[in-house]
């Protein structure tokens, strides 16, 4: 058994009474009861039926049996890739478990055309797990479209090599189904930011490889240290330190991943989505190394050791991984009891998806840049260069605000991109976030638009390569994700919140300048 947890949170006088008070109300065992009334009740509809997640140690065993025929009979027939087309709750964890298992796992959460072309090799030994909540996710569905279409190109039978993961009577379900593809249906009553230990986080993993029970028991064995009301749950502890800081200011969390597991980039869309809504919230940085800058009003959060040092709001968690997914998930929902939000609902995802369909359906048309050079189109500013542009954004980040860096690029060839929010930071001495676009749109999207209204905004699109129409539709990839990032985009500034947009024609050169004038 690889089951460890050991944690350190900040010892303040605040905290303690905080956590008193929700041991004497029975919240950790409430909480594992699935009481929905816990959060109040306007939240209690939607957390009645979003608490499963509490239980999934124990009910997804069910699915394990499956998962594993499944693998070893793809792999009889020298079918051993495995590609992942889903989005946000159905990506993240799968890419965590995979990378700290040492298994191949390669999650296409991305509209843009060139990134979702490289997906489309190697046909005959490839699996594609195409997974969806809601069955509707535009992205996923045009991903499926496409390789669909691949498939059949190349002379295989799609039903042959697409696994679909969706809840229970989803279109993608009903579709998916009556196409013969093999489905396995996730628990509904959870929420696909909670939903690592459910088929969409199983389902990918183990067809790739990971040891999933393995995952699951870790999980179990630390159920009576988080359904416990003592003052000493991990749970408890963790989630009203968050809480607590975030009422007092110190409402970034700075998140230091010292296994390198990409454990920071799930907990931040937990976190984020769960906290950011009703002009409060968290906002979670994810930390590219120890040394990343911090400032006064971050929590600083070392994942992967139980030391904490060198801060006054600090916390260290040394767990193994289905400890942690159980942990933060308990924690995130006492940080929203403290915070009185509903940390299951998700109320301003849907406004950018709604501005993207609109710009689609030819309802609405794109905005005119505001300056147009060879190099790039400007939206939110006249200046005359890239450099300007930025240097005047940059003046908006005032000393209680935060930036955040959206682009909307093919993540795969552009790895290491993320390495400009800590130098950004150094220079702002601000809090600097880095999302790869679409990907952020169902994860710090909501508390972008729903949290604490101090964000400035950088959003970075490019022309493709080469554009790829989406069979049965009426768009390119091209033409939905610059309508997704002009759609979030005006959603932004409808909020008030500073925007630059630019849409580069030559990207290597864009770039250039961009790294140019951000450093």
């Amino acid at each position: 058994m690889t089951y460890r947890l050991r944690i350190h949170t900040p010892r303040d006088e605040s905290v303690d009474e905080a956590v008193e008070a929700l041991v004497a109300e029975c919240f950790a065992s409430r909480l594992f009861d699935e009481d929905g009334t816990l959060w109040g009740p306007e939240a209690e509809s939607e957390a009645s039926i979003r608490l499963s997640w509490v239980t999934l140690h124990e009910s997804s065993r069910a699915l394990v049996p499956e998962i594993v025929a499944l693998r070893d009979d793809l792999r009889s027939r020298g079918v051993t890739r495995v590609v992942l087309c889903g989005m946000g709750g159905s990506s993240l964890a799968p890419e965590v478990i995979c990378t700290a298992a040492g298994v191949p796992l390669d999650v296409l959460d991305s509209s843009q055309p060139d990134m979702v072309r490289s997906a489309i090799r190697d046909l005959a030994s490839t699996v594609v797990v195409v997974s969806s909540k809601s069955g509707g996710t535009v992205e996923t569905d045009s991903q499926r479209r496409i390789f669909e279409e691949a498939f059949r190109d190349a002379g295989f039978d799609p039903s042959e090599h697409l696994v679909i993961v969706t809840d229970p009577g989803s279109p993608l379900d009903e579709e998916a189904t009556a196409a013969g593809y093999r489905v396995f249906r996730a628990d509904p009553h959870v929420g696909g930011r909670y939903s690592a230990l459910t088929a969409f986080g199983l389902v990918p993993s183990g067809l790739a490889g990971a040891d999933i029970i393995g995952l699951l028991d870790q999980a179990g064995e630390v159920v009576p240290d988080l359904s416990d009301d003592t003052t000493s749950n991990p749970g408890l502890r963790l989630g009203t330190a968050l809480g607590v800081a975030a009422r007092q200011g110190v409402d970034k969390v700075v998140l230091h991943d010292h296994d390198r597991h990409g454990l920071g980039d799930w907990i931040e869309q937990l976190v984020a989505e769960s906290t950011g809504k009703e002009d409060t919230g968290i906002l979670p940085v994810v930390a590219l190394t120890p040394d990343d800058p911090f400032t006064s009003d971050e929590f600083v959060v070392h994942l992967g050791t139980n030391e904490a040092p060198g801060h006054p709001w600090a916390a260290g968690v040394d767990a193994s991984l289905g400890a942690q997914f159980l942990l933060w998930e308990v924690a995130t929902a006492v940080a929203g009891r403290l915070l009185e939000i509903d940390p299951f609902d998700q109320p301003d995802v849907e406004s950018a998806k709604a501005a993207a369909r609109e710009l689609l359906g030819g309802d609405a048309s794109l905005p005119e840049p505001d300056h147009t050079s060879e190099l790039a189109d400007f939206y939110g500013s006249s200046a005359a260069s890239i450099g300007e542009a930025i240097a005047d954004l940059l003046e908006e980040v005032g000393d209680d605000e935060y930036l955040a860096l959206q682009f909307y690029l093919d993540r795969w060839a552009l790895s290491g991109l993320e390495s400009l929010a800590p130098t950004v930071a150094a220079r702002l001495h601000r809090p600097v976030t880095f999302g790869w676009g679409p990907r952020f749109l169902h994860s710090t999207g909501q508390y972008h638009k729903g949290g604490t209204p101090v964000g400035v905004f950088l959003q970075v699109t490019c022309d493709p390569i080469e554009d790829l129409p989406v069979p049965g539709r009426d768009f390119t990839l091209g033409q939905f994700i610059v309508s997704q990032a002009a759609g979030d985009a005006q959603v932004l500034r409808d909020k008030g919140r500073p925007v630059l947009r630019l849409h580069l024609h030559d990207r290597k050169a864009g770039l250039a300048a961009i790294k140019e004038a951000l450093a």
